[in-house]
């Protein structure tokens, strides 16, 4: 079996992916678009999980040492009733880890700090994917030529190389909710590390960062493709009015850092995530709605399962194979969840069902919401097998 791998994605799961490679052995390039690194985003919340898939890629204490455990917070009405409490601490106790919140960019700079800088390629996009010959993949980025004994398709929900190999996939589709977000500029006074309000058709959520500052998020029932000129001014309108600390957070928010996006997902799964040589992963293989907060999480987890599957000395396809077998079941389960979940919660509009919905919420006991997060959270990580000749453990540098 080679041992030279291009990652085509230098997002969460593709830098994950190249860091699990490079620790059983690969050769390992990933290929980014970007001219600079996207960073673009504002937080994410990583479950257990998620961040015992990074212990195993050995970057799991970088990432806990920059983030913020989130111990409270739970779901209001937008005036301020409390629907349900998170209890963090349970979670630990059962987990071994409570929920933490960081910044995308903070997590995609820890991630590149496991790499050598030379093995990313950056401001290149791989344009043309050639199979025909079975033991390499032949790949054309800008004006350079690749040649790999693998090829992970990291490439995000608008994957040109899933396209290519599935050329009769549906693709993405438009989930029906449109998001808004932003990090704000300066800390904010929060009671809470994580809260949720759920309106009719409308979502706020934030997540507190381990600096004080925080990332805001406001969900809307909304046709595909509507932007306003005033993003922030729009979420203020429809927000304002809302409980504390909504207005702080808004108020403490830039006017140019709120980032507008249509929740897409590939309602219809793919067949496999796996094509010869060529693995995908990520949002390229199961994009999903963000309602479970196990997208990123998912992606880890992909990364994890391929370089344990990739350690074991059978040949790449068999490996894929295997790979495709373990994950594919796994993510596409927990996005059809995500689907039900966003439907039950964000999406409801109607009175009557919106009522319904916060009485069961106020209702169950706490255990029913710490047993629905264990649902998926609950995941063992692999074994890496030991790295056979090649560049071994990823060194994590100070992030620049």
């Amino acid at each position: 079996m080679g041992n030279n791998a291009v990652v085509v994605g230098g997002g969460i799961g593709g830098l994950a992916a190249a860091i699990g490679l490079r620790l059983v052995g690969w050769e390992v390039t990933v290929v980014e678009r970007a001219r600079t690194p996207d960073d673009a985003g504002a937080g994410i919340s990583l479950h257990a999980n998620g961040l015992r898939a990074l212990d195993v890629l050995g970057v799991g204490a970088a990432v806990r040492a920059a983030a913020r455990p989130q111990y409270t917070g739970g779901t209001r009405t937008p005036d301020g009733r409390l629907l349900a409490r998170m209890d963090g601490a349970a979670l630990e106790r059962e987990l071994g880890t409570p929920i933490v919140g960081i910044p995308r960019s903070g997590l995609h700079r820890l991630l590149r700090a496991a790499l050598p800088p030379e093995s990313l390629l950056i401001g290149a996009e791989v344009t043309s994917v050639d199979r025909s010959d079975a033991s390499r993949v032949r790949l054309t980025a800008g004006d350079t030529a690749l040649e790999a004994d693998l090829v992970v398709a990291a490439d995000g929900i608008g994957s040109r190389l899933r396209t290519q190999l599935f050329p009769g996939h549906p693709g993405p589709a438009y989930s029906g909710s449109t998001v808004l977000r932003a990090i704000t500029k300066t800390p904010v006074d929060l009671r809470t590390d994580f809260e949720l309000t759920w309106g009719r058709g409308a979502e706020f959520g934030h997540i507190a960062f381990a600096d004080g500052r925080a990332e805001w998020h406001a969900v809307l029932n909304a046709p595909a493709g509507v932007r306003h000129p005033d993003p922030l001014g729009e979420v203020r309108r429809r927000f304002g009015g809302w409980h504390d600390p909504i207005p702080a957070l808004l108020a403490a928010t830039r006017t140019d850092a709120v980032l507008h996006h249509d929740i897409n997902e590939l309602v219809t799964p793919l067949p496999s995530y796996a094509v010869g040589r060529i693995a995908l992963l990520g949002d390229a293989a199961h994009a999903m709605t963000p309602n479970l907060g196990q997208g990123a999480c998912q992606a880890l987890e992909d990364a994890a399962t391929l370089a344990a599957a990739l350690s074991g000395g059978a040949g790449v396809e068999s490996a894929l194979v295997r790979y495709d077998a373990e994950r594919r079941p796994r993510s596409q389960s927990v996005a059809r969840a995500a689907r039900q979940a966003g439907r039950m919660g964000q999406q409801l509009s109607r009175p009557v069902a919106v009522a319904l919905r916060n009485t069961a919420l106020r209702l169950a006991p706490s255990r029913v919401t710490v047993r629905a997060v264990l649902r998926h959270a609950d995941w063992t990580p692999p074994r890496l097998g030991r790295p056979r000749d090649g560049p071994g453990r990823a060194v994590v540098r100070s992030p620049q």
